[in-house]
């Protein structure tokens, strides 16, 4: 069994390889061994359309290699037809003898069919292997499938005090260059990024990505010299009730409900799943962030060694107001990295 724990984790890095380019797919490795227990291919689901994992590894070799031999993968193998034959039609083909896999597939389609129809075939499936982290692998895709909602991460850089700029709005750099070169990675993992018509106002960032969301209430920011919407593809929100006549190709202007004088983030989501978005990340300060935090599945809180020592200074959540210690939103640790001389912890949902 240790030797699968090994594999298995093989399988996790393969599948990492395709971050940000599987959606609304998950992300998937494999590892073919043949009869006397070697590696002979292995491969991952790329790219959304292209061969998923199974049929990537085993493509690659003669069938007679893999005959008896052993698959290892970290998500149940597909029994549908979709962009690609099914997986497990391959795997009966190939004359494997064992498939090793993670977890079941939550998609409905799928879900203990690809494992019925090899043990059907009288193959040999083993489970559950490493199954939490598979689950943490494939969380966006997971919360997509069984929640029919975006998945939601947010990313703060704070000082020790909690601080993600002065009482001027000073926030220019808070953290090192190794740790703004590691939230470039982190928006490569998601969908689209999101931010506020005040970040846009105050630090014009470029924010590079394909996909770039704006809560702009009351169309404040400049559509036209504005970094953010140089490139890419924008979708701005905005106050249902204010005239828009403003025409931009690369902007789709969204009408949003307003409640308490603040777009409905309920209704930002909701447009973002139905537009085919299954994960945003929220960069902003600390006004929006306190409005998502109900909403977060996941955050990013990189800390630098500094103290502002402000009361009057920009906290990195507003807006709450809670008055019990008991009302928290509550999170748990999952991660911690070090960029000299910051660090990163990453909270999930408790």
């Amino acid at each position: 069994m240790q030797q699968y724990y090994e594999l298995m984790r093989k399988c996790f890095q393969l599948a990492r390889l395709g971050e940000g380019k599987t959606s609304p797919n998950p992300l998937v490795g494999c590892v073919v061994l043949n009869i006397q227990g070697e590696i002979i291919s292995t491969g991952f689901h790329a790219k959304y359309g292209e061969n998923h994992a199974e049929r990537d590894a085993l493509l690659k070799i003669p069938k007679d290699a893999a005959k008896d031999g052993t698959l290892i993968v970290n998500l149940e193998p597909c029994s549908h037809y979709g962009k690609t034959p099914p997986c497990a039609d391959l795997i009966i083909e190939y004359g494997i003898k064992k498939v090793v896999i993670a977890m079941r597939d939550v998609n409905p389609i799928v879900a203990g069919n690809g494992v019925q129809k090899l043990k059907n075939a009288g193959i040999e499936v083993v489970e559950n292997v490493l199954e939490n982290e598979a689950r943490m692998l494939n969380e966006v895709f997971i919360t997509n499938m069984l929640e029919k909602r975006v998945f939601v991460a947010l990313k703060t850089a704070t000082t020790l005090d909690g601080k993600v700029a002065t009482k001027t709005g000073s926030s220019k750099w808070i953290t090192s260059e190794k740790a703004r070169a590691e939230v470039r990675n982190i928006r490569a993992k998601y969908d689209a990024i999101l931010t506020s018509s005040s970040t846009v106002v105050a630090d014009n960032p470029t924010m590079e990505h394909n996909v770039k969301i704006i809560l702009d209430r009351n169309l404040k920011t400049d559509f036209d010299s504005s970094n953010i919407y140089k490139d890419g593809r924008v979708f701005v929100f905005y106050n249902e009730n204010l005239p828009n006549n403003i025409e931009k190709e690369n902007i789709q202007f969204i009408k949003c409900p307003v409640i308490e004088n603040k777009l409905d983030i309920s209704f930002v989501l909701k447009t973002l799943f139905e537009l085919g978005i299954r994960s945003v990340l929220v960069e902003s300060g600390g006004v929006l962030n306190g409005s998502f935090i109900d909403y977060v599945d996941k955050i990013y809180h990189f800390i630098a060694p500094k103290v502002i020592g402000d009361n009057s200074a920009k906290s990195a959540f507003d807006g709450k107001n809670i008055l019990e210690i008991s009302e928290s939103k509550v999170f748990k640790f999952e991660d911690m990295k070090s960029f000299e001389p910051d660090i990163l912890l990453t909270y999930t949902v408790k």
